[in-house]
């Protein structure tokens, strides 16, 4: 297994779905719900971002070749996305959480998507598929969403305790620190496009 690719897999979308970042947003949605409810309500968001990852993973290139759209735009595009993200969490904007409590099912919007699969984790995951050759590759990308994803789901669960020992300063300071690493990773990603794009005019 490449473990490298993995580590490169695990912190980016690490920090792009943030997990200690998603405490308070949960703890916030699911305020209402009885233990039972909260521990159902994770797992259900667990389900549903599991599945949008894993479909963009593997029809992600046929989508791309149907609409003549190159790797090196979906990292731009990638890129500019994660930017924006970065922004929000570097600026602590919260627009998206006071609209969600107008959903239904939490579970599902906005816990399951945006708020896990967004638009930065799946291109980043789409970006990570197609730069994959290898089954060492395929093997270290599936298990680098896997692990993510499972710490998504742990902080859900145990969200209450782990409010409690990083308390709101921590939490912020998480999900500045977040944002940070990830202007430098989409900063990296915007230049991996336009080098990618002057050798392809070359």
């Amino acid at each position: 297994m490449d473990l490298q690719l993995l580590a490169s897999v695990i912190v980016t979308l690490f920090v792009i779905m943030d997990p200690p970042g998603t405490v308070p947003i949960f703890m916030s949605l699911t305020a209402q719900m009885s233990a039972k409810d909260r521990n159902r309500s994770a797992f259900q968001a667990l389900l549903v971002a599991t599945g949008v990852i894993v479909v963009f993973a593997i029809f992600g290139q046929s989508i791309l070749n149907y609409m003549h759209i190159s790797l090196a735009a979906l990292q731009g595009a990638g890129g500019l996305l994660l930017v924006l993200i970065a922004l929000q969490l570097l600026t602590g904007s919260t627009s998206g959480e006071e609209n969600a409590a107008k959903y239904k099912n939490v579970a599902f919007v906005p816990l399951g998507t945006p708020l896990m699969a967004g638009p930065g984790a799946i291109v980043a995951v789409m970006v990570f598929v197609q730069q994959s050759t290898q089954l060492a590759e395929y093997l270290a990308v599936g298990l680098g969403i896997a692990v993510v994803l499972a710490s998504l789901y742990l902080a859900m669960r145990f969200a209450g305790v782990v409010q409690r020992v990083l308390g709101e300063n921590g939490v912020e300071l998480v999900t500045r620190i977040a944002g940070l690493l990830l202007s430098a990773i989409a900063v990296q990603m915007i230049a991996d496009s336009v080098t990618a794009f002057v050798k392809g005019v070359a």
